[in-house]
């Protein structure tokens, strides 16, 4: 009877186990890609009101800053740029990202120096950082508007940032263009 009772919470304490790593490392998301494909952000410029339209017409936002994406703890590829709006805001854009998916991936604008191999996994929650969000898919392009007031010139890089296990997925030296 006594050993019936010790399997049975031995039994117990495998299940919860096995359900914790899952929920914690969610290794499902090595097989799922997320796919996430956004225009290019375009402003509405007011126009002058003529017989012939009243529509503003759309202008493309100024890229102010540009980088490529290496690879840290998983292989990732892709562009960097950060777009500024004729209004001001400004809006940081992941093109033709290939990474790896993982759970809780964020887009982080550091100032950290992007190191590559291993001595560039860590480094970016050190310093200063500003998150853009939650990455909306491994692979594609897409938007992140980041904060009203940020000081592009206190950041020189970008993470894919697994905020669970506090790693790089991959970043990019930022080389400011404007």
């Amino acid at each position: 009877m006594k050993r019936k009772r010790v399997l049975a919470v031995l039994a117990a304490g495998l299940v919860v186990a096995v359900a914790a790593g899952l929920y914690w490392f969610q290794p499902w998301k090595l097989w799922v890609n997320e796919t996430v494909q956004e225009a290019l952000p375009v402003i509405a410029q007011p126009s002058v009101q003529t017989s012939e339209s009243a529509t503003p017409a759309p202008k493309e936002p100024t890229v102010v800053a540009t980088g490529a994406l290496i690879g840290h703890e998983h292989a990732t590829s892709g562009d960097v740029r950060i777009l500024r709006a004729a209004d001001g805001s400004l809006v940081l854009r992941l093109e033709n990202l290939d990474t790896s998916n993982g759970p809780d991936l964020r887009v982080w604008l550091t100032d950290a120096p992007v190191l590559p191999g291993k001595d560039g996994w860590f480094v970016f929650d050190d310093g200063a950082h500003v998150s853009a969000g939650k990455l909306k898919g491994n692979k594609g392009s897409q938007n992140y508007p980041l904060p009203a007031g940020t000081d592009l010139a206190r950041y020189s890089s970008v993470t894919i940032w697994c905020d669970r296990f506090n790693v790089s997925f991959g970043a990019a030296e930022l080389t400011k263009t404007a």
